[in-house]
């Protein structure tokens, strides 16, 4: 464990009327504490998991890269400036870690694979083959095995997007084994049941102000997946009644 909690003040915040200022999660919360190696954001999309995730990391002084295409037709001056109004306490001094979102990943390794023409060493830290080169899940997990092995606090946005379901449960273990040998903290936005269950994670929901801890059992994404899977005809027949 190295981060023990996060606080947000809203007295700090610069308007109360432009996003992420403007959510009441954050106006109402005022502290995330991490009692876990692994803990996890969820929620439904819009409800602020990915900009907090973001805003501790740029706190913590973690890079995150940039998409290659980051042009819009609007932007809002205030969207990524939450980690202004946050601080952070550690609890023997800040490490450092890495920011993955699934949305650049592909952007870093096109990167490494440029650096890697004048330097192939450079692929060992990455488990000795090119990530470009394999499927989008097999480079994910080639990061992961071997970027979590290194001490550090790591931010994960969404880590499931382009994983299999087996994939997922590889994920799972890995953060499992990571976390227990003191290695590595984790904070991870997700909307994946499979991580969810990971043993030992704290989940906190942001469906309901302020921020809460809320178990495992009693996420909405444990409840409608196993609703589904016990009753699949049910949800099957509603479909077909309101098929045009």
């Amino acid at each position: 464990m190295f981060l023990k909690q996060v606080n947000i003040h809203s007295e700090k915040f610069p308007v109360l009327n432009y996003y992420p200022f403007k959510l009441e999660i954050f106006q109402n919360t005022e502290t995330v504490k991490f009692n876990s190696p692994v803990t996890l954001f969820i929620g439904e999309n819009g409800t602020g998991k990915s900009t907090l995730l973001k805003a501790i990391a740029y706190k913590c002084g973690i890079h995150i890269w940039q998409s290659e295409f980051n042009l819009r037709c609007e932007k809002n001056p205030y969207e990524e400036d939450l980690y202004k109004a946050i601080s952070t306490q550690w609890k023997n001094g800040p490490v450092t870690g890495s920011f993955f979102g699934s949305q650049i990943f592909s952007h870093f390794a096109k990167n490494l694979e440029e650096w890697a023409v004048n330097d192939t060493k450079m692929l060992n830290y990455f488990g000795g083959k090119s990530l470009i080169t394999q499927s989008h899940g097999q480079s994910l997990m080639s990061y992961f095995q071997s970027r979590y092995n290194i001490k550090g606090l790591y931010f994960l946005d969404e880590p499931e997007t382009a994983l299999s379901a087996k994939k997922q449960l590889e994920l799972m273990k890995l953060l499992g084994q990571t976390s227990r040998n003191g290695k590595a903290q984790f904070i991870i936005a997700t909307h994946s049941p499979i991580l969810m269950a990971c043993r030992g994670a704290e989940i906190y929901s942001f469906d309901e102000v302020p921020i809460e801890p809320i178990r495992y059992e009693q996420t909405d994404h444990y409840g409608i997946y196993k609703d589904f899977l016990d009753k699949k005809e049910k949800y099957l027949n509603e479909r077909k009644q309101y098929k045009v």
